[in-house]
């Protein structure tokens, strides 16, 4: 699929172990973005299903049905979103580490704040709900590490993931 006309193909190099204990490249291949949302192209790169993570697990998850979170795991993800796109005001159960690596972005947040950021921002996303906008003239590159974490609460009530349709 495409952002803006351009294909995201990603190459991902995953390691592993020889039989003989020695580190080794077990896979060296594309994953190719899909189109999740108008605007915004998404890589599913590695997705774990337990913490601590399993480093002898030798399933590849990145194929699975596409999540943003996964229970009990995290998800790596890289999303590409077109100039003027902007992603649904939404929250997931999930602590997501975001990092640009091509911007400018906007986190806009629920207060009705909105934060420029440029590439290589770091942003802890920690349960509250938001959206990004990429107000640029090119494709913004985001990568995220998103995990299983609690619903955040206020005032003793919890604050639920939310997606729209």
């Amino acid at each position: 699929m495409t952002t803006g006309g351009v294909p995201m193909q990603i190459r991902r190099v995953v390691t592993g172990h020889r039989d003989d204990g020695r580190s080794t490249v077990l896979s060296d291949a594309p994953v190719v973005g899909h189109e999740a949302m108008p605007g915004s192209t998404f890589a599913w790169l590695w997705r774990t299903t337990r913490a601590p993570a399993d480093n002898d697990d030798p399933t590849d998850r990145a194929a699975d049905p596409p999540a943003l979170t996964q229970p009990n795991g995290s998800v790596l993800l890289l999303v590409d979103v077109a100039p003027g796109a902007r992603s649904p005001l939404h929250r997931t159960r999930s602590l997501d580490y975001a990092f640009v690596l091509a911007g400018p972005v906007d986190l806009e947040l629920d207060d009705e704040s909105t934060t420029r950021l440029e590439t290589g921002a770091v942003v802890v996303q920690r349960g509250t709900m938001h959206a990004w906008v990429n107000p640029g003239p090119h494709t913004a590159r985001m990568a995220y590490v998103l995990l299983d974490a609690t619903e955040p609460t206020v005032d003793g009530e919890a604050l639920p993931a939310y997606m729209p349709a």
